[in-house]
């Protein structure tokens, strides 16, 4: 029985595809919500849920605390449930803690969207470290890009490595598209933390700058970036978006402004013109193209100048919409070859 697990907001949008896939085609699987994001989503009767996890404001300990607490709570629904694969999502610690219980159970890890990389394990921090660890044990590795596989076979990744797109773009076929003057706007990211301030201060210059055009931020939860909330003045501020309606905004936006790995994949979809608000990116192949770095606050106006001359050359970097048809058909092979 495969198992597939999530334990955050973006892994659900990205394994979402997979699990309407594998219903279409009537093949037997279980969900596990693990609760690293525990108010995300309005949990389904037929779906596991670990107990919740422990709270804590101090990082090191949050994510000790979800390693532990899932390895401590996953044996049992292993066994119980038969599970002979499982699938994790991505790189948030909870889909480390996951893969390493499977490990040491020597069940077989299905890594999606693996081998994205930046090679710095502090840009992003923790992620970067947990999807090297992840692809260290993992047996199927379903990458997104040509890019991520061959960084995947350096590195000397074992077992099924496979190329099939982001499934995020499963979720985005049919959307269709238009160009308001709105800029979209998200930051949240843990290493833009200690940047905050300037970075909210840049974007609220830019939206008086560019007067024309209106700049929507959904004010991220997160106390470290709502605390700089009140320098917003000229920026519409909103309150965090469902998926359905942040698809609306970028569907319709001018460009995007973000620190977002997903957005960036979604947006080179969509044919819209993203900045990238971070030091480094692992989605490198829209680059120039699709989206700009921006890697610090006092180079936004800069980047925005130059963004605005991007030409978007080419099809998606990302995939084409239809990743999920290709996973299933690799792991029903994989279990018909067992």
């Amino acid at each position: 029985m495969l198992l597939i697990a999530f334990g955050t907001r973006p892994e659900f949008l990205k394994v979402r595809p997979v699990i309407l896939q594998l219903r279409k085609e009537n093949i037997s699987h279980k969900i596990l919500f693990t609760g690293q994001h525990p108010d995300m989503i309005t949990i389904q009767s037929d779906y596991l849920v670990l107990p919740p996890l422990p709270n804590s404001d101090r990082d090191a300990v949050r994510l000790n605390g979800i390693v532990a607490h899932i390895l401590n709570e996953t044996p049992k629904i292993f066994e119980e449930q038969n599970i002979s694969s499982v699938m994790v999502q991505g790189d948030t610690t909870s889909a480390f803690a996951i893969a390493l219980s499977a490990f040491n159970h020597r069940i077989p890890i299905v890594h999606l969207e693996a081998g994205l990389r930046t090679f710095d394990l502090d840009h992003p921090y923790p992620e970067e470290g947990n999807r090297q660890m992840i692809s260290c044990i993992a047996t199927t590795h379903l990458c997104p890009t040509e890019m991520s596989k061959n960084i995947l076979f350096k590195n000397g990744a074992a077992g099924i490595v496979e190329v099939v797109g982001n499934t995020v773009l499963d979720n985005l076929v049919g959307v269709k598209c238009r160009q308001d003057k709105k800029v979209l706007v998200t930051l949240h990211r843990r290493e833009n933390h200690m940047k905050m301030r300037e970075w909210f201060q840049e974007i609220e210059n830019l939206a008086h700058k560019y007067f024309d055009y209106e700049f929507i931020l959904p004010l991220h939860p997160n106390p470290a970036v709502k605390k700089f909330g009140y320098i917003l003045k000229k920026v519409k501020v909103i309150e965090p978006l469902c998926y359905d309606d942040l698809v609306q905004y970028l569907s319709s936006c001018a460009f995007v402004i973000t620190d977002s790995g997903g957005i960036q994949e979604e947006a080179s979809f969509l044919r819209k013109r993203c900045l990238v608000c971070r030091e480094q990116t692992e989605r490198t192949e829209g680059l120039n193209n699709f989206s700009l770095l921006c890697e610090n606050p006092s180079l936004l106006f800069q980047r925005v100048e130059e963004l605005k001359e991007l030409k978007m050359e080419g099809n998606c970097p990302y995939g084409d919409g239809r990743s999920s048809a290709r996973i299933v058909k690799i792991l029903t092979s994989r279990e018909k070859s067992r």
